[in-house]
């Protein structure tokens, strides 16, 4: 229940909502707004992070940035850090890494300049996620630990989640197992105390491919499916898009080719309506084995080419080497 102080406080009452991971009422409380009251930087910046949050990115652009220039009118260089920040992790999730870089990098100048230590870990945190991506792992797992050592003297729990959820895909990458998998813990944890469905979400399906890395696929099946329902519930469509994908690496691994095309189809149908460019790329890889699995050879081709242009076009080193590895070993 919302405070009744909040009654009158249109921002306050977003706030309340956003933090709570009530991001359909957010955006349900910003469209039942007369439009003049609805054209706020503030308004608008909360309402394009709970559609972010969704998975929503053609509603969080144009919001985002018309908060972005409503703070610069206005002079305020919080405004602009915060939408600066937003709009890198949209760029991010669009596959568009120069333009996110650029953006994080912008976003912590103004944290370090404004001495906000919150949104200096959030952009230390989205520039080691770009980092990670481009399979530069020394760097992100440095810009990892100083996020979450800022978040811990913060006590933000769910900066810390969402961090260590990272760390562990970075520990990952590098086979420090025993690490990424206490940092994967950890994330749901926290993830848990925070009561947040995509955020659950989100950190179970970094506890679930630690789980197909060693094989134990009856327990990924059972995480994966909770981590399902977190997210449906959470009305988190992209977070659903991404647990289907390890729905079908599940079914991969089980031989179940029918099952895994089925699941990557289904979420590379919902990446595309988010335009989640590096989850695309990830499910059309999916997709290619499990075509060949099914003995469509010419159809799991052409998956493959798709994978492999889209993840050359995102710089996803780490993400191809891994392809071509599974592309080999299934042949």
């Amino acid at each position: 229940m919302l405070q009744a102080s909040r009654v009158d406080d249109p921002i306050g009452e977003l706030r309340d909502l956003l933090a709570t991971g009530r991001y359909r009422d957010v955006i349900a409380r910003y469209q039942s707004r007369p439009s003049a009251q609805a054209q706020s930087p503030e308004l608008e910046l909360l309402t394009a992070t709970a559609a972010t949050r969704l998975g929503e990115l053609q509603q969080a652009i144009p919001l985002g940035r018309e908060a972005l220039e409503g703070f610069r009118l206005r002079g305020d260089a919080d405004g602009q850090m915060r939408a600066t920040n937003l709009l890198g992790a949209i760029e991010f999730e669009r596959g568009r890494l120069d333009q996110a870089d650029r953006l994080f990098a912008e976003a912590l100048r103004l944290a370090q300049q404004l001495d906000d230590s919150l949104l200096a870990a959030r952009a230390s945190n989205n520039l080691a996620s770009v980092a990670q991506l481009r399979g530069r792992p020394d760097q992100s797992l440095a810009l990892y630990r100083g996020a979450l050592l800022a978040y811990q003297r913060l006590g933000d729990r769910r900066g810390m989640a969402e961090t260590y959820h990272n760390l562990g895909l970075s520990l990952r990458q590098v086979t420090l197992w025993r690490e990424a998998e206490a940092a994967a813990t950890q994330a749901v944890r926290l993830a848990e105390l925070e009561a947040d469905g995509s955020l659950l979400a989100l950190t179970l399906t970094g506890r679930v491919e630690l789980n197909l890395e060693r094989e134990e696929l009856d327990l990924a099946s059972q995480e994966i499916e909770r981590a399902i329902r977190a997210a449906e519930e959470a009305g988190d469509e992209l977070g659903t898009a991404e647990a289907r994908r390890l729905r079908a690496r599940i079914a991969l691994r089980r031989r179940d080719y029918a099952a895994a095309y089925f699941e990557a189809e289904a979420s590379r149908s919902l990446a595309a309506r988010h335009a989640s460019a590096l989850l695309e790329a990830e499910c059309a890889a999916a997709s290619a084995l499990a075509l060949r699995g099914l003995g469509r050879v010419e159809e799991a081709n052409e998956s493959r080419a798709e994978a492999v242009s889209r993840f050359e076009s995102l710089g996803a080193a780490a993400w191809l080497e891994r392809f071509d590895s599974e592309w080999v070993e299934e042949a």
